[in-house]
């Protein structure tokens, strides 16, 4: 009997010690983020009880902010379709989107201290008050993308290299988060072309010839003499069954010029010559096939798993099962750009209290060193001669060197996607940028313009 009771004693204790750890679990670790998941109704309650937090872009420019209007607190956005991707929407029918839903939290002033605060203010019959955020992003440069990519699907990022802040991250279509109820079915319809979407972070494309500077870094890393040879391209690759072709033959070349002129061959060559575990392996240092922490959910750029030599040779060019979000090719650009080390790309400067006390601050720092500094100045100069003389010219500034590089990106439907990758001064860069243009064909002819009137205006800032 004392046995049956001690045992019974003792599941009794088990069961109510693994209660108290759930329930302290709940309260003091989850349940801060359980409170301010979108889908509790009370954060509707606690909405219009709160003058949401200001969100301001990097010189202090308001993107969004809560008027009253008729005795009825509403959200408004200054600069309408331009950011919209970007800070998203707060609307009491659809919910929340972009940094309006993420930082839900700090715009409310629902974290740490200030949510008991705010409650005691809501207890009192005041009103209460979120915090603001101020944004890396440059607004002006943003409206310069946006209009460069009206009427067309696409995106452009622009990141300060040497920080990884990102400066610009534009996605089109886009929509007005001002007029949201008004035209939520236009913006939901198959026509509109999916506006809700950050393409610049969400969108996944095969990068084509932007690849080969991840290819470049995997074989010059493997042998640094690569940069002294002699390669040969008679306009086709032919290996195990597989064939690759060129758009034609380029006979004899340096590696710089086949970097200008963009051979399929050569890199392709290459990439099966270094083999697909280092050609994976810088591609992962890159980014590809890792989580990215970010303040907004971005989509992971991919590189397959197995690799044999077809999907070798395709992804070496960025085709076949290689994908990539402009975000990550914005990425390779400014780590080449920045020596070889990769800097942690973050969107959100500093958080400030109401009354504009700082309350927290971004550290830059380095996310992954992905190459050697040499490596790098090579890949460099080889992207300085492609704009040049090579099939980048359309994004040279006068009396500024740039480095870039082209790619036009085939997939199964329509023309080939436009991309560019580049960045400037290619001495002292300050600024690197993708640009995509979907279905619009030759990167050098569509996409390198766009990049260049974003490098323009942001080196005149």
């Amino acid at each position: 009997m004392n046995r049956g009771v001690r045992h019974l004693a003792l599941a009794t204790g088990i069961f109510f010690t693994v209660l108290i750890l759930y329930v302290t679990y709940i309260q003091a670790v989850a349940g801060e983020r359980l409170y301010l998941n979108p889908l509790n109704p009370r954060l509707q309650a606690v909405e219009k009880e709160t003058i949401r937090g200001t969100i301001y872009d990097r010189d202090g420019r308001v993107l969004a902010r809560t008027v009253e209007i008729a005795g009825r607190l509403q959200r408004q956005y200054p600069f309408g379709p331009a950011a919209a991707q970007v800070v998203g929407y707060v609307s009491s029918r659809f919910g929340s989107s972009g940094l309006e839903a993420v930082r839900d939290g700090d715009l409310l002033g629902l974290t740490g201290w200030q949510r008991l605060s705010n409650m005691g203010r809501r207890l009192a019959g005041q009103v209460a008050r979120g915090n603001n955020l101020y944004l890396t992003l440059d607004v002006e440069l943003q409206k310069l993308a946006t209009s460069l990519l009206a009427g067309r699907r696409g995106a452009v990022v622009a990141l300060d290299p040497r920080s990884g802040a990102v400066l610009v991250l534009a996605s089109s279509p886009t929509f007005d988060p001002n007029r949201l109820e008004e035209e939520w079915q236009r913006i939901n319809s198959t026509a509109a072309g999916s506006p809700l979407l950050n393409r610049a972070i969400q969108g996944l494309y095969p990068p084509g010839s932007i690849m080969k500077l991840v290819t470049a870094t995997a074989a010059l890393e493997a042998d640094p003499s690569l940069w002294q040879r002699d390669f040969y391209c008679p306009g086709y690759l032919e290996v195990e069954g597989w064939k690759l072709t060129c758009p034609r033959p380029h006979g004899h070349l340096t590696f710089e010029e086949a970097m200008m002129y963009s051979c399929n061959v050569t890199f392709a060559a290459l990439a099966l010559e270094t083999g697909g575990d280092k050609f994976k392996e810088t591609a992962t240092l890159y980014g590809f096939n890792r989580l990215l922490e970010f303040e907004l959910p971005v989509a992971t750029s991919r590189i397959p798993e197995g690799l044999d030599t077809a999907n070798l040779g395709e992804g070496a060019i960025g085709q076949g099962a290689v994908l990539a979000t402009p975000l990550e090719m914005a990425m390779v650009a400014a780590a080449i750009a920045n020596k070889g080390i990769l800097m942690q790309p973050y969107l959100v400067e500093k958080v400030t209290a109401a009354d504009g006390r700082p309350l927290w601050g971004a550290v830059p720092r380095v996310l992954q060193v992905v190459s050697g500094g040499e490596v790098a100045v090579r890949i460099k100069d080889a992207m300085v001669a492609t704009v040049n003389g090579g099939t980048a010219t359309a994004a040279g500034l006068a009396g500024v060197p740039v480095a870039a590089k082209t790619g036009s990106a085939q997939n199964p439907v329509g023309e080939a996607h436009a991309w560019l990758v580049a960045f400037a001064p290619a001495s002292e860069p300050r600024v690197a940028v993708a640009v995509i243009v979907e279905n619009a064909g030759a990167g050098g002819a569509v996409a390198a313009p766009i990049a260049r009137e974003i490098l323009a205006a942001a080196l005149r800032r």
